[in-house]
């Protein structure tokens, strides 16, 4: 039976995680300082004797005996990354030495969470995971995007230093149950306005692409990615390449949603990325993976979830 440690394991994302772990069998340790994430997430798990939640933020050293690492913590939205930028990018670099320190005392596996920010606005598209990226080191959202890019430095550094077995995944545009209704992504934002008969807001002309994919796929992406051996470290895109445009998305939420909303346009955030979709051939070729649920079934179950927060 392994002891995995799950950072972020309250978040939309971690929690899917842990569930998943507990069905695998294996011990979890769920840990979280519930920036955003939430003990309602986790509420479901709190009763399995092999299920630990505990309040900790990764900045500062944690220590246990575990198996395998999964860091996933960090604030994905610009809402919350962007409400305290020093604290995301420590969250990022410092949570990374931390958790590869438990690594390297432990002999664990760590899986590192990074992101398709680190491609920033991409010139190669779609991404590949030997291309660079193109990222302002000073813009609003550059907490995130090169906190992750050290994130992914340090693993790499820690591996050919310290011998550290290590994953990293680049996680592209994922919905699903459990987001923070008050996130400011594009899919949150569009069911939650559109179930309440608001206004859709579309940044820019809505003629930029993203490419969405279900968290069941997500997970079972990272679930492979660990089990895979240690001479595969990634980095590896985990998103689905299925592209669609804003405006696509908006009018597929209004339509399947059965709202009034209209649509109506903002201006562009700085360094608004105007396309996103992975390259997934390493995915297929290591991992045996590839996304199975399509945008149309997905959404359909989130936005159930979301009619329960209104």
């Amino acid at each position: 039976m392994k002891r995995v440690l799950v950072t972020g394991g309250a978040g939309f994302i971690g929690s899917h995680l842990c569930k998943r772990l507990l069905n695998e069998g294996c011990d979890v340790i769920c840990l979280d300082n519930y920036f955003t994430g939430s003990k309602e997430n986790v509420a479901d798990m709190m009763s399995n004797p092999r299920f630990d939640l505990v309040r900790h933020d990764v900045i500062d050293p944690y220590k246990a005996e575990v198996d395998e690492i999964f860091n996933l913590a960090c604030p994905a939205s610009p809402i919350h990354y962007q409400y305290n930028p020093i604290k995301t990018i420590k969250t990022s670099v410092m949570g990374a030495i931390n958790m590869l320190d438990l690594a390297r005392r432990t002999g664990a596996k760590m899986l590192q969470a990074s992101t398709s920010e680190v491609y920033g606005d991409p010139i190669v598209h779609p991404q590949v995971e030997t291309y660079w990226g193109n990222v302002n080191p000073i813009g609003k959202r550059s907490c995130y995007d090169e906190g992750k890019r050290c994130a992914e430095t340090l693993c790499f550094d820690y591996h050919q230093q310290n011998d550290v077995r290590i994953k990293v995944i680049r996680i592209f545009n994922t919905y699903g149950p459990n987001m923070h209704p008050a996130d400011g992504r594009v899919v949150s934002n569009f069911i939650m306005q559109a179930l309440r008969g608001e206004d859709i807001t579309i940044y820019g002309t809505g003629e930029q692409t993203r490419s969405f994919q279900y968290v069941d796929d997500l997970i079972e992406g990272m679930m492979r990615t660990m089990a895979t051996g240690d001479e595969f470290t990634g980095p590896v895109n985990l998103g689905n390449p299925n592209e669609f445009t804003i405006a696509q998305l908006a009018e597929k939420v209004i339509e399947m949603t059965g709202s009034k909303s209209k649509i109506i346009y903002q201006p562009l955030p700085s360094d608004d990325p105007r396309q996103r979709q992975p390259n997934i051939g390493l995915a297929k070729k290591v991992l045996d993976w590839e996304p199975t649920i399509q945008l149309e079934q997905g959404l359909s179950k989130t936005i159930e979830y979301f009619k329960t927060k209104i």
